[in-house]
């Protein structure tokens, strides 16, 4: 199958190529970027050099011949290529907001007017497989709501209130040098940042809903000073108590057959450079609250990972395909 990446001189783009170089049936043949056009890719992804000698291009997206396209461009950008996309009946998975969210609320959350707009799945498949498998378009979430959503998901429908608390690699805020990324203003701190009002609520609060729930929604992100991962932890608040090991049976239950969810002590280094998410709960006896804390990374399980999983699902290979690399650890 041939893959194009549009927009793959990112962080997800790097990630992109290098989980599909293991993958049994793809083959990507185009990496699009306007800025580096005729760049080779290891100028800007150094450790793909020898395993992938594509360089940059930058058609347009009637010139693009591929089975299928990985749209990797920023948020409010997507929806440029979505609609061409989908009439060309590409099959496509979008790592960007653009099409997570109703029309309506996404055009409150991101201050833009949707101009392409058209309903697709939300592709966190621990929740929304059969959607994904039926279509030709799919949302990738992004990566606080993914490891947020799996962290509350048994027991949402339980709740009366969530607050996620999130503590996220610099990888996360991109590869442009920023004041957000840059070294001096990282190392050796820890930040809270867009205290309530981050745009990745939106999502979680439309995940939980979706799952049954009444419940109110609460985010708060950190940047902490590491790379990759996000490390979640959700104050679920019941209306009525349960035990540590109600809850546990609760979660492993509705987890069972998911193979990127472990059950398991999260920490950030057990999960980097792979499409795993590690969840462990434990009940407060004193109250009606279950903490539930996840482990993800940011780029895979966050981003490039899981839109390989979603693409899985849409094309019928088996979901673990290109994506059986054990984490790095330590």
């Amino acid at each position: 199958m041939d893959i194009a990446i549009i927009g793959a001189s990112g962080y997800t783009g790097g990630d992109l190529i290098r989980l599909l170089l293991t993958h049994s049936d793809a083959d990507v043949v185009a990496v699009t970027s306007r800025k580096e056009d005729g760049q080779s890719i290891w100028k800007m992804h150094p450790n793909l050099k020898g395993l992938c000698e594509l360089k940059f291009s930058n058609p347009g997206i009637g010139d693009i011949e591929a089975d299928f396209v990985f749209l990797a461009v920023p948020h409010t950008v997507a929806m440029n290529y979505a609609g061409e996309l989908k009439e060309k009946g590409i099959k496509t998975v979008d790592l960007s907001a653009d099409y997570r969210l109703s029309k309506e609320i996404y055009e409150k959350t991101y201050g833009v007017e949707h101009k392409a707009y058209f309903e697709v799945p939300y592709g966190l498949p621990e929740i929304h497989r059969e959607e994904i498998r039926k279509a030709g378009f799919v949302a990738n979430p992004g990566c606080f709501p993914t490891g947020a959503t799996l962290a509350a998901a048994p027991i949402a429908e339980k709740a009366n209130t969530i607050i996620f608390d999130s503590k996220t690699g610099v990888s996360g805020a991109g590869a442009n040098p920023s004041a957000t990324n840059q070294y001096s203003n990282v190392a050796d701190s820890l930040k809270a940042y867009k205290w309530t009002g981050h745009r990745h609520l939106a999502e979680m609060k439309q995940e939980i809903k979706g799952l049954g729930s009444k419940a109110v929604c609460h985010f708060t992100p950190h940047l902490l000073p590491v790379n990759r991962g996000i490390l979640t932890t959700a104050h679920i608040l019941l209306d009525e108590p349960m035990t540590t090991e109600e809850v546990s049976e609760t979660y492993e239950k509705f987890y069972e057959k998911e193979f990127f969810v472990r059950m398991q002590d999260p920490v950030i280094a057990s999960v980097r450079g792979s499409n795993f998410c590690d969840i462990a709960v434990e009940a407060e006896k004193e109250s009606a609250r279950v903490v539930a804390v996840s482990a993800i990374d940011n780029l895979v399980k966050g981003a490039s990972g899981q839109a390989i999983q979603n693409m899985n699902i849409m094309c019928g290979y088996k979901e673990t395909d290109g994506l059986l690399s054990a984490p790095i650890f330590p």
